[in-house]
């Protein structure tokens, strides 16, 4: 079993010495349930991928698919290996990928931000997309899931309405029939005190519950900026047969927080303010303490069935349903009326912004699709997936009257500034969205894979706007020996845009190998280059065109091997090049990232464990363009640390990310602000397993 264990997740891209890391026990467990669960395989090694695979459905084919057999590069990010890299965020959990930039604008507490080859990446959850506006719900829980999957590349054929550049999938924690969990103390910089657990209960062979929470009482390296959290996130799994099974998931989260991101001005920090009395404290926070807020509840339920009706049919039904309130309230200096010289004639004085808002969201989503198993020939072997699914959301928003203020943000007066209360009806925007797709993926002899699909999509807005998209894939894949298997792949994307704008539509072409010589390696080296369609121009006098093109084109490494000891070795690097037409806008995207994360684990008396982890990211620099200049942000690079000890059922660990703490600027924007990225984090965590 501890085999099949490591097949799976060296087909997977990722390779974890599962007797060594404790909190990826439960996972290993899982993934052995499954694998018991499915049918004998002749005990043929050749067929051991394909067992340790089932019940393992990734985001790139929606089957059980290893992605050693899937002709594109599907990261896939453990919750062992993100926590480990001691992420706070959904943000951070990506910053170890080729071809991802994560949190660009610094750490943001309202929204997570990604961007993936180049261009912004939508977030999905259990493969429906569950966030349709900005500032209208909060940021999601890392805690809450056990995988965190990258798509690359346009991925509207399973997916429908979504990112040209890719997406980032949630997988939900869910039951399992055993019986353990874990309970977490944890403390770290800047008061922040929490507590997690993760307890599941097998009550009977047929019947498990579990339990995901999380109690955060934090304050942020901003002042007057809080990052507390309530989440508790409760699941049930039935399997009345051995082909059926059933899973409830709810999710109550509520937080208090505020903006991280204070949008201050290029000059006066990244530039020099001639005549004032010095740079603004970077951290420096801008607002009315005790009003500005980022508060906001969400309320979510989803439900799947899936069921066997032979070893040759699959029926997999899904809903979700969101309901989600925020209120958000902020204040910002005026850096963009002039943002080459923003300041009075005392070079400190600056105009202030207030905004305040209340937004509802409410989301029904469902994909449903059944999967066909057959073979046209002795060795060739199909699963033809055919699906609908249908999404519905409303956002409702009002705002108050504001009103510009003068003040000194060198010595601001808190007390003096206004506040605001939103107030009248809200108002709602609604769309809806009815997709069908179909999918052949072909084996050949054992060897070679390839994937078609094609989808059809229907989309309408509260507006009167309709708009319909068709969209294609194809790919193969196959081993040419040694380990090594080349991939070919085509796909497309669409996006649709309001105010009567025809959706933006991406195509991809992508190729690269992937090589797995052992079980305990795994390296994908990718070339692609992406076209976008339909880009709107924001020209002068408020008009709007759309013959804007983006061409994003590069090349991505990834590398994963366990070494003999216990010794983990990830490496990544992404080269990203960004070509687009006069007036479109494409700024602060990298050309270059990379990163390289290990861990050691070293054997200690009565039967201790210590592990020690160490990464190192970089991002290149950002260029933003702009009617009045231009801007440069240079590049960097930061450390991250862990020590753990592992004890019986206790572990003790120490995480700092940006160990070094250097402080830069994650973007300045033409526009006239700049956006700092965080400071070194040092988080302790006692844990108790059982």
């Amino acid at each position: 079993m501890r085999h099949l264990r490591k097949v799976a997740l060296a087909s997977a891209a990722w390779v974890l010495p599962v007797s060594m890391l404790p909190l990826a026990a439960a996972h290993a467990a899982e993934a052995e349930a499954d694998a018991a669960d499915a049918p004998d395989q002749a005990g043929e090694a050749e067929n051991i991928v394909v067992t340790s695979a089932r019940g393992v459905r990734f985001a790139g084919t929606k089957t059980e698919t290893p992605l050693i057999e899937t002709p594109q590069p599907i990261k896939v990010v453990t919750d062992e290996q993100f926590i480990s890299q001691g992420a706070i965020s959904i943000s951070d959990t990506v910053k170890y990928a080729a071809g991802v930039t994560a949190n660009p604008y610094g750490r943001d507490t309202r929204v997570d931000g990604f961007n993936v080859r180049g261009i912004d990446a939508l977030q999905f959850r259990d493969g429906m997309r569950d966030i349709f506006s900005y500032y209208a719900s909060i940021t999601s829980d890392p805690y809450n899931f056990s995988r965190v999957e990258i798509v690359r590349g346009p991925a509207s054929v399973l997916f429908g309405q979504g990112s040209i550049g890719g997406l980032v999938n949630l997988v939900s924690k869910t039951p399992d029939f055993r019986t353990g969990g874990e309970l977490n103390l944890v403390y770290g910089s800047y008061d922040r005190k929490e507590f997690l657990g993760d307890v599941n209960l097998a009550l009977s062979d047929t019947l498990a519950v579990r339990a995901v929470g999380r109690v955060r009482d934090a304050d942020t390296y901003v002042d007057h900026v809080p990052d507390d959290r309530v989440m508790f996130a409760p699941s049930i799994r039935w399997k009345p047969t051995p082909d059926t099974d059933v899973v409830l998931t709810g999710l109550y989260q509520e937080d208090d927080s505020g903006s991280t991101s204070q949008f201050l001005p290029i000059v006066g920090t990244f530039l020099p303010n001639p005549g004032a009395p010095g740079r603004l404290d970077p951290y420096t926070f801008v607002g009315k303490p005790g009003w500005d807020r980022y508060d906001g509840r969400s309320l979510q339920g989803t439900g799947s069935i899936t069921h066997r009706f032979s070893d040759n049919v699959r029926l997999s039904l899904k809903a979700r349903y969101i309901d989600s309130d925020l209120e958000y309230f902020t204040h910002y200096a005026d850096s963009y009326s002039n943002p080459t010289d923003p300041y009075g004639d005392d070079r400190r004085t600056i105009g202030l912004i207030a905004d305040a808002s209340d937004a509802r969201m409410n989301v029904f989503s469902t994909d449903n699709n059944l999967l066909f198993s057959f073979n046209t020939g002795a060795q060739i072997e199909h699963q033809l997936l055919v699906g609908l699914d249908y999404s519905w959301n409303k956002v409702g928003k009002r705002y108050a009257a504001t009103s510009l203020e003068t003040i000194d943000i060198y010595d601001i007066d808190y007390d003096a500034l206004n506040t605001y209360d939103p107030a009248g009806p809200f108002a709602y925007d609604s769309q809806k969205q009815l997709g069908v797709y179909v999918q052949d993926q072909i084996r050949f002899y054992d060897r070679v894979s390839v994937v078609v699909g094609a989808r059809r999509d229907h989309v309408t807005t509260s507006a009167g706007q309709e708009d319909n998209a068709t969209t294609f894939r194809a790919g193969i894949i196959g081993e040419i020996g040694a380990g090594v298997s080349p991939f070919f792949s085509y796909t497309e994307s669409f996006l649709p845009l309001s105010g009567g704008l025809r959706p933006q539509t991406g195509t991809q072409f992508e190729g690269g190998l992937k090589w797995q010589p052992d079980l305990n390696t795994m390296v994908t080296l990718t070339a692609f280059r992406i076209k976008e369609r339909n880009r709107p121009l924001y020209l002068p006098n408020n008009v709007i065109e759309q013959s804007g093109e983006l061409i994003s084109k590069g090349i991505e490494f990834e590398a994963s091997r366990t070494l003999p000891g216990n010794f983990e070795i990830l490496a990544n690097y992404g080269y990203n090049k960004l070509t687009a037409v006069e007036n479109s806008s494409i700024d602060y995207m990298p050309r270059h990232t990379a990163s390289l994360w290990t861990t050691k684990t070293f054997g200690l008396a009565g039967d201790a464990q210590l592990r020690l982890g160490g990464g190192v990211v970089y991002t290149g620099k950002r260029k933003s363009a702009g009617a009045a200049w231009n801007i440069t942000t240079p590049d960097n690079t930061t450390v991250d640390a862990l020590a753990e000890i592992n004890w019986a059922d206790w572990r003790l660990a120490i995480n700092a990310t940006n160990l070094l703490n250097e402080k830069f600027y994650a973007s300045c924007l033409a526009r006239g602000d700049c956006f700092m990225a965080a400071p070194r984090n040092v988080m302790g965590t006692i844990g108790y397993r059982f």
